[in-house]
């Protein structure tokens, strides 16, 4: 239970209690430490359900439920809260979205994207292992330009030295900001875009995983913006440089993350097999949950480093998944996911697609040993994100993991985007707010 002593003591004036909606925005209220109450704000902060049908341009759309009447709580995760050394006077803790049931009680919502992934990794446990995973951090450091926009903040090489002088300060802040928050950075470097930046952070298991994504966005975001740079999550920032992912790793372990279960030896289990087969499969639909944004597919492109096929291979960086060896992380790595993700929704359809390998024994399909981009027979990925909506939509599997109030919301919202965008294509798909 949150207390409010324990936020008084932290010096904490505001409590932002988060969640992360539809669109894949980061939204929440700030509220006085005094309302948590004898019960640590177990009765949650009141939000109208319509925000979880609100597109990334805050324009509601008609989703059943989701109107103007109405009322869901964001419940605070004690677990999550975290004072903010980068916003003095701030603390953050993550939220689970309820409704009231006719009883009175407050039950987990249908349309709650964190409840989903919990959900996921108990039938994953049920099945009998863990998912250990982890989302590696690219982005665009800028400046603002006299005219107002924004442009690289740097042009070094990708992994230059001169990259880590010119913003090493900056990089560091970054470190000191995630550790103190409790996110284990693994490594940083300057990248191969103008501006580009990588920290890569430590995996943990479902839930939490997802939850250091949103840390890791907040905590870059703000120390950026205190450095007077801001700090692009946006797939494609900038059309003549490189793209910006998210890229979702994972592994399997027994259900108390103690013993690998994605490896027997040098090879793939059955089990590590039958759910990289299960993710192949389902990809293209995936690819919605983790590539959402029109933007997302300026990214997606052959030779981008990025992945562009149905396909995985070790160590290949042009396959949609890459698979890193024992000695080399000993986990598979989904390139084709980016920071627009929701990473509770993203993270929860890739554990759904990949029990349903697992439970049918799907046979992978043959490793790509060079760029799958030259091979024939290699399933291209959609190149839309209306395309990808449209396998999200009749994709059984998916849709029946994220039931039909999560699932037909996200389409309702994700096909509004598309729309939008096509009518503002000059328009970035919002570079500050990802």
């Amino acid at each position: 239970m949150l207390a409010q002593q324990q936020l008084q003591a932290d010096g904490v004036r505001l409590l932002r209690c988060l969640y992360c909606d539809n669109s894949g925005l980061i939204r929440g209220k700030a509220v006085a430490p005094r309302e948590l109450g004898a019960d640590g704000m177990a009765g949650g902060v009141g939000l109208t359900p319509a925000m979880m049908a609100m597109n990334m341009l805050d324009q509601l759309q008609p989703f059943p439920g989701m109107g103007v009447v109405g009322d869901v709580r964001m419940v605070p995760d004690p677990a999550t809260y975290r004072p903010l050394p980068f916003a003095p006077g701030y603390g953050a803790a993550i939220c689970d979205l309820h409704a009231r049931a006719a009883d009175g009680t407050l039950r987990p919502w249908a349309a709650c994207p964190r409840t989903f992934l919990r959900r996921m990794a108990a039938e994953a446990a049920a099945t009998g292992f863990g998912v250990l995973a982890g989302f590696e951090g690219e982005f665009s450091l800028c400046v603002r330009t006299p005219e107002g926009g924004l442009r690289p903040a740097d042009a070094t090489n990708c992994f230059a030295a001169v990259g880590m002088m010119e913003l090493g300060d900056v990089a560091l802040a970054m470190v000191d900001a995630l550790e103190a928050i409790g996110v284990p950075v693994l490594l940083y470097c300057p990248e191969l875009g103008h501006g580009q930046h990588e920290i890569a952070t430590a995996p943990a298991p479902d839930v939490a995983a997802a939850d250091r994504q949103i840390l890791f966005r907040e905590a870059v975001r703000a120390v950026a913006w205190r450095h007077a740079l801001a700090a692009s999550f946006a797939p494609k920032p900038f059309p003549d440089q490189a793209g910006n992912g998210a890229h979702l790793h994972w592994s399997l372990w027994d259900p108390g993350f103690v013993v690998p279960r994605q490896w027997r030896g040098d090879e793939l289990s059955d089990e590590g097999g039958w759910f990289l087969a299960g993710v192949l499969q389902h990809l293209p639909a995936l690819l919605a949950l983790t590539c959402p944004s029109v933007n997302s597919y300026r990214r997606l492109r052959p030779g981008a480093w990025a992945s562009a096929t149905v396909s995985w291979g070790a160590q290949n960086k042009e396959a949609a998944v890459r698979l890193l060896p024992p000695g080399a992380g000993a986990n598979a790595e989904l390139k084709a996911c980016d920071h627009t993700c929701n990473p509770y929704l993203a993270l929860g359809g890739l554990i759904a697609c990949g029990l349903d390998g697992v439970q049918r024994h799907l046979t992978l399909p043959g490793e790509a040993t060079e760029d799958p981009a030259a091979l024939s027979g290699v399933a291209a990925l959609p190149a839309r994100l209306e395309d990808a909506l449209d396998a999200l939509e009749a994709d059984q599997v998916l849709a029946g993991a994220m039931g039909p109030i999560l699932h037909g919301s996200f389409l309702a919202v994700k096909r509004s985007e598309v729309a939008a965008f096509a009518e503002r294509d000059d328009i970035p798909d919002h570079i500050l707010r990802f």
